[in-house]
């Protein structure tokens, strides 16, 4: 089985068809299917949050040991896809970036929340950085979160009442009130 570093790749990556956008719909919906689950289970363990379409050194757009790469039209036919599940949002109108959640918002929340209450952490205060990099946060999947996925989980986290977020005098020092 083929890797890249310590991430074992599917069967269908050596597969050169898979390469190319099917024109029959019924074995483009697997193929879409299969990069999906690759592009969400890649990000998850490599801790990847944002894509470019352009980027052509992503690692999973190019298959050097069968000399095939993703056209631009099957990236965006595949990052698309996610989107039109909820597990990706276009960063940009012009779909250059795209935010992968290989959580989604309302599990990232539910992350945080328990993260909050194995560290002990009700009616503290925390700035936004020390969760996503802080020793508290070693080891958990909250290290090294995307910022913007982070803000989007504690201001759904805000609207329910489970904390509030104040402002500092610049992003490093935004914090995080938890409550009880």
């Amino acid at each position: 089985m083929q890797k890249l570093g310590d991430f074992k790749l599917p069967q269908f990556f050596n597969y050169p068809p898979y390469f190319t956008l099917q024109p029959v719909r019924d074995i483009r919906e697997k193929q879409i299917q299969l990069w999906k689950d690759l592009i969400l289970d890649y990000c998850k363990t490599q801790n990847f949050f944002v894509i470019a379409v352009e980027d052509q050194d992503f690692p999973l757009f190019s298959n050097p040991a069968i000399e095939r790469s993703l056209t631009h039209e099957a990236r965006e036919a595949f990052l698309s896809a996610l989107v039109s599940q909820g597990r990706a949002e276009w960063l940009d109108k012009n779909h250059r970036k795209c935010l992968i959640l290989w959580h989604r918002i309302q599990e990232w929340a539910n992350i945080v929340l328990e993260f909050v209450k194995e560290n002990g952490l009700e009616n503290s205060v925390m700035t936004v950085e020390e969760i996503r990099s802080g020793p508290e946060s070693r080891g958990t999947e909250l290290h090294g979160i995307d910022r913007t996925v982070l803000m989007r989980a504690l201001k759904l986290l805000e609207q329910k009442g489970k904390l509030a977020i104040f402002k500092g005098t610049t992003a490093d020092d935004e914090g995080v009130k938890f409550s009880a």
